[in-house]
């Protein structure tokens, strides 16, 4: 079994530093209350990761899983983005606490999604790893399909930019 999973959020200005160098780095919405830019936090090779997922939308139903995205629970619970993963360390992230009491019932619906995701997360952790370190490898050693590899990051240049940011 895999170290569990938590849910977290990124600091904006973070998020903004990295995009400098790597425009595929998605745009973080934290400034709103109820759609923080909310991910898995996960460990590949010797980096940490974010992985940022996606609300369900009417969509992950009819998309197919690939190597860099995954629906969770066949697209009922939102999807996991994995080609936007990225590295990050704790000084860059917040944990979510997902015990916290609900000030308005679109907050409670919010948080009760996030629970049940990270249900599901946590049941798949396994697998969600090992697509991981598969997209991982692959973008390394130059041998990912090249449509996938449009879509992500560049892994390598956003940890040598988030070691820089976070001056180790």
């Amino acid at each position: 079994m895999s170290k569990k999973l938590i849910l977290v959020k990124l600091d904006a200005k973070y998020c903004n530093y990295l995009r400098k160098f790597d425009s595929k780095v998605p745009y973080n919405y934290g400034k709103k209350e109820l759609r923080p830019f909310v991910g898995i936090l996960f460990q590949v090779d010797n980096c940490k990761y974010f992985a940022p997922l996606s609300s369900p939308k009417p969509k992950h139903l009819k998309l197919k899983t690939k190597l860099d995205f995954m629906k969770i629970n066949n697209g009922k619970l939102g999807a996991i983005n994995f080609n936007n993963m990225l590295p990050v360390t704790e000084k860059n992230i917040v944990k979510l606490d997902l015990d916290k009491e609900c000030l308005t019932l679109e907050e409670e619906k919010y948080i009760k999604l996030l629970k049940q995701q990270i249900y599901w997360l946590n049941r798949y952790s396994d697998k969600i790893y090992k697509k991981s370190k598969k997209l991982y490898d692959k973008y390394l050693n130059g041998t990912l399909d090249l449509n996938i590899a449009k879509r992500c990051c560049n892994f390598k240049l956003l940890e040598e930019k988030c070691k820089k940011y976070n001056n180790f």
